[in-house]
C-alpha cells in the first residue's frame, strides 16, 4: 500500500495534449505523453508514430525498466525474444526487465503505438539524444554509439 490517508485527494494531473514535448525525425513523431517527472517516476508513457518502412531498434533488453507496446494503429513488428512478430491495432506486449525485444514498421503504412516504461526511466533523454543525432547527421564512432548506449540502459545482443 503506498496511500495511507482515511481520504482521498486532490491530486490528478491533467496534461492537454499541445504540452506534450516531441520529437521528429524523417520517419518518426514520437510524444512524451507523460513522464517520470509527471508520474512521480511510476511510468513514462509515449506515443509512437512511425512512416512507411520506418524501421525500428534490434533486438535489446533493459536493466533497470519494463517495455510495453500497446499497437494503436497500422502494424508493428515486434520481437519477443524469440521471433518478429506482426501485431495490428488493440495487440499488447509486455517485455519485463531483462527481456529481449525491438520493434519496427516494416510495411507499407503508417504505424502508431503507446510505449509504457516502468518505473519512470528518463528515456525521453535517450529519444532526444538519437534524434539529435539522427537530425544532425552526427557520425559516432563505436566507441560513442557503445557508450551512448550503455549510459541509456540499452543492450543490444
Amino acid at each position: 500500500m503506498t496511500y495511507t490517508k482515511d481520504t482521498g485527494e486532490v491530486s490528478a494531473l491533467v496534461r492537454p495534449y499541445a504540452a506534450a514535448e516531441t520529437v521528429r525525425t524523417a520517419k518518426v513523431f514520437g510524444r512524451f505523453v507523460a513522464t517520470g517527472e509527471h508520474t512521480n517516476n511510476q511510468f513514462g508513457l509515449f506515443e509512437w508514430n512511425m512512416q512507411p518502412r520506418a524501421g525500428g531498434p534490434d533486438p535489446h533488453f533493459h536493466r533497470t525498466y519494463s517495455e510495453s507496446f500497446h499497437v494503436l494503429s497500422g502494424s508493428v513488428t515486434i520481437y519477443d525474444g524469440r521471433e518478429w512478430v506482426k501485431t495490428v491495432p488493440g495487440d499488447f506486449v509486455h517485455v519485463p526487465e531483462g527481456g529481449l525485444h525491438g520493434f519496427r514498421n516494416d510495411t507499407d503504412e503508417p504505424a502508431s503505438m503507446l510505449i509504457l516504461f516502468s518505473p519512470g526511466e528518463a528515456r525521453e533523454n535517450y529519444f532526444r539524444e538519437l534524434t539529435e543525432i539522427r537530425n544532425t547527421g552526427r557520425k559516432l564512432t563505436d566507441e560513442e554509439w557503445t557508450e551512448f548506449f550503455v549510459r541509456h540502459d540499452n543492450h543490444f545482443s
